[in-house]
């Protein structure tokens, strides 16, 4: 996945037992691998809930994160890793970082006054 997006430079930071990865000043994704995909394993996409049907659109996979806010609705979502079509999302997901989607990807930090998971 990382290969994917080398040409933009991303950096990877660990986080909360993960793999954040940023690109810029933006997290754009969050690697999971706690082992039980029903743990919400898979690729984290760092967005905001005004994107999620268009962004759903485009990955067809992408959900919620159930272990985040009680599993109610929040701005990041994830490509699952079980799901059959995990593999061609990520590639897709990281083609949208590489185009600058807007819909993708969140300056952490400095930012602490605006509503979180927006």
């Amino acid at each position: 996945m990382l290969a994917e997006l080398d040409e933009l430079g991303p950096v990877t930071r660990p986080m909360f037992g993960c793999h954040a990865v940023y690109v810029d000043d933006k997290i754009v994704f969050i690697l999971r691998d706690k082992g039980d995909p029903r743990d919400d394993d898979g690729v984290w996409v760092a967005t905001t809930r005004e994107h999620h049907v268009a962004l759903r659109r485009d990955l067809p996979s992408l959900r919620s994160i159930t272990v985040l806010a009680g599993g109610g609705v929040t701005g990041w979502q994830i490509l699952p890793a079980e799901a059959d079509d995990f593999e061609e999302s990520v590639l897709h997901a990281c083609e949208l970082v590489k185009r600058r989607d807007v819909r993708i990807g969140k300056v952490p930090g400095g930012r602490r006054g605006e509503r979180r998971g927006r």
